[in-house]
């Protein structure tokens, strides 16, 4: 995948994925695209409380994908990323665009209707985690079910901030570990 085509769908997530919330809240509910973004709400705490569940759970993460159940997958997670020859600002980039972009889509708006524990499983098989026709992979959707659930009932205490910080963080430390490690 090229560097123009990488940045391409991380801009698509950051910039398209929020669009159905803000129409549909806008729309339906009579929320400003602007309040979505829970301001009021950002304050340091919330965000570092989350940027440190995702370093935890990134790491933990880690931890359990070094089980010799997930090292004889043929198609690798830590393969793709590695492939993408992606630098630490290419990291940062991916991880900021993924983090704000799904979490406007997911936690504010599809959560909203659906609550967090169906938003959980919509988020973890949109990503192709929970695939019935590959139970390894489904392993690996559940560690992350959990960290999914914990950002979803996060937002519902902490806002939209916190479950910024635990995607981003999550994110970033997987793809900068995935990049720079050799199996």
């Amino acid at each position: 995948m090229s560097k123009r085509s990488i940045y391409l769908l991380g801009t698509i997530t950051l910039l398209l994925f929020p669009v159905p919330t803000f129409v549909g809240l806008y729309w339906f509910e009579d929320i400003l695209p602007l309040e979505i973004f829970e301001f009021k709400n950002l304050t340091t705490f919330k965000l570092i409380l989350g940027i440190q569940l995702g370093i935890v759970y990134a790491f933990l993460a880690l931890l359990f994908m070094q089980a010799r159940i997930f090292q004889e997958m043929p198609t690798r997670v830590e393969h793709l990323v590695r492939s993408m020859n992606l630098n630490l600002f290419d990291c940062f980039f991916l991880s900021v665009c993924a983090g704000v972009g799904e979490e406007i889509l997911f936690r504010s708006g599809i959560q909203f209707y659906l609550g967090p524990i169906i938003t959980t499983v919509i988020f973890v098989a949109i990503h192709g985690y929970l695939n019935p026709f590959n139970w390894k992979m489904s392993l690996y959707g559940f560690i992350v079910l959990p960290f999914i659930l914990l950002i979803s009932y996060g937002y519902e205490e902490f806002g939209l901030w916190f479950s910024i910080g635990a995607h981003f963080s999550y994110d970033f430390v997987l793809f900068v570990v995935m990049t720079k490690s050799d199996d």
